[in-house]
């Protein structure tokens, strides 16, 4: 370690970067978090979280942390009306925690996991070599040097960390511009999923007893071009004419907007240097989508970078973090333009917006819609098996557990630890036999009887299934032949130890 300031570099201690700090620290691997910012940010962007990331941080032990957490049953799909709950225990995801709210709890438990966070420190480029990455900062300190194995950058749409990597970052252009005031003071009607009105649109998000966000689109007015901040007085009347509301005796707690541009990292990894959350992709803020994708990013790549620093596991596991979340930012994209369309086009979008809307009276089409928001219906290479069980590459849902010894748990506790865990209800010694090699990175868990994994509340028919620590299924017994199982292993977790 001598010539090493850390195991690991991340810059960006925003959501994303926080998350991948306390998944990494979960390995015991050392990592420094790098932020330009000399103290984490007020305002809040995102005021939740889809359902999928409700989902990982309760597989961490994390949703506790941040107390009451209050899901939306109902929302829509580029404001036509879907009910999220078409997916067995689906929602649209959680509201009303802001970003900044998140930032703190995943703050402390980076903290508890040894990250260490230095502020006010400006990276300003990189080299990579063999052995690892240098990485040039300057700060209140000077100019200097520091040195890791592998650096990540979580540092936003304006990546220094994918640029200096030559990652390429294609896309579209901005066309459109949401404008947002978050105010105290006025009461206003909540129009959670917006509405259109002639002219464009207005949401009301509740932020507490005597506040809330207000969003917008006025169809008449251009893209900014002038750098001059966007002035509450500007918000104000562009409402009223929107609205019919008279908002300008309010007080402006904060002032913004955001655009329709639409990036994505041409590679999530190139050598030693990764890039996540927004450094990986940008688009228009729709269903909750974005905080989270930046977090399963984290959670797909902390275990499989924990697992190569440590020796454990080759190189090449790296390359799966691109291969799983590539297509899933891809997706993401592609389903936040599609709303844009549906939701903030003109009249003549009209005809698009009635098939569009008998399309979803369907349940098949509901279904597809929620998982896509949600990320509940994500899907990763299932390998090379062919007739792999159709559980293999889904996450698996919570459910509760007996083992065998009597103890009651859930599946997410046993995930707690971010290890990979095989459930193995067959009363056969032969999957813990077979997982015993890798039983520095795998717990087995020997169970009686189970509500999770499929509908009817059992274990697949052969009673043993093998997670990844991001809780996606990696092995489904079938038969009594093992081999699957230790393939399986080496593929996820490296070679037996």
């Amino acid at each position: 370690m001598d010539k090493y300031d850390a195991d690991v570099i991340i810059v960006g201690a925003g959501p994303t970067g926080l998350m991948l700090a306390g998944e990494l620290g979960l390995h015991g691997i050392s990592v420094l978090v790098l932020d330009r910012l000399a103290e984490p940010i007020k305002e809040s962007r995102a005021l939740g979280f889809s359902a999928r990331t409700i989902e990982e941080f309760d597989q961490r032990g994390l949703l506790t942390r941040l107390g009451p957490v209050d899901t939306i049953p109902v929302g829509h799909f580029g404001g036509i009306p879907l009910d999220y709950r078409v997916i067995e225990g689906g929602s649209y995801g959680a509201r009303g925690i802001p970003q900044a709210r998140t930032e703190g709890m995943l703050a402390g438990r980076a903290a508890e996991t040894g990250a260490r966070i230095r502020r006010s420190v400006e990276v300003t480029g990189l080299e990579q070599d063999d052995d690892g990455v240098t990485v040039r900062v300057s700060g209140a300190d000077g100019a200097g040097e520091l040195r890791a194995r592998y650096a990540v950058g979580c540092d936003g749409a304006r990546s220094v960390v994918r640029r200096a990597a030559g990652i390429a970052f294609p896309g579209t252009e901005p066309t459109i511009e949401l404008r947002f005031a978050d105010i105290a003071g006025v009461q206003l009607r909540p129009r959670f999923s917006g509405e259109r009105v002639p002219g464009g649109m207005v949401m009301v998000l509740p932020l507490g007893p005597d506040r809330c966000r207000i969003v917008y689109y006025d169809r008449g007015e251009p893209l900014r071009t002038n750098p001059d901040p966007l002035t509450f007085d500007e918000v104000a009347e562009a409402y009223r004419k929107l609205s019919g509301e008279d908002i300008s005796g309010a007080t402006p707690l904060w002032v913004g907007s955001t655009t329709d541009v639409s990036r994505q990292a041409a590679e999530y990894r190139r050598g030693r240097v990764l890039v996540a959350g927004d450094a990986a992709h940008i688009h228009l803020p729709i269903g909750a989508q974005g905080m989270s994708a930046g977090v399963q990013d984290a959670v797909n790549l902390g275990w499989k970078l924990g697992l190569v620093v440590r020796g454990l596991a080759p190189d090449a596991l790296l390359d799966t973090y691109h291969d799983e979340r590539h297509p899933v930012g891809a997706r993401i994209l592609a389903n936040t333009l599609a709303q844009r369309t549906l939701y903030l086009g003109g009249d003549e979008v009209a005809p698009l917006v009635e098939v569009f809307a008998e399309l979803m009276r369907h349940e098949s089409v509901q279904r597809r819609l929620a998982g896509m928001v949600t990320g509940l219906d994500i899907r990763h290479a299932a390998g090379p098996a062919a007739d792999a069980h159709p559980l293999v590459g889904r996450r698996l849902p919570d459910g509760e557990l007996t083992t065998r010894d009597g103890r009651s748990t859930t599946v997410y506790e046993l995930l707690h630890p971010g290890r990979g865990v095989l459930l193995d209800g067959t009363g056969d010694a032969a999957p813990a036999a077979a997982a015993k090699p890798w039983s520095d990175r795998v717990d087995t868990v020997d169970t009686v009887d189970s509500a999770a994994a499929e509908p009817g509340g059992a274990l697949p028919e052969a009673g043993a299934l093998l997670l990844r620590p991001d809780g996606y299924v990696a092995w489904v017994a079938s038969g009594t032949d093992q081999s699957p199982l230790a393939e399986a292993l080496e593929r996820w977790f490296g070679p037996a130890g």
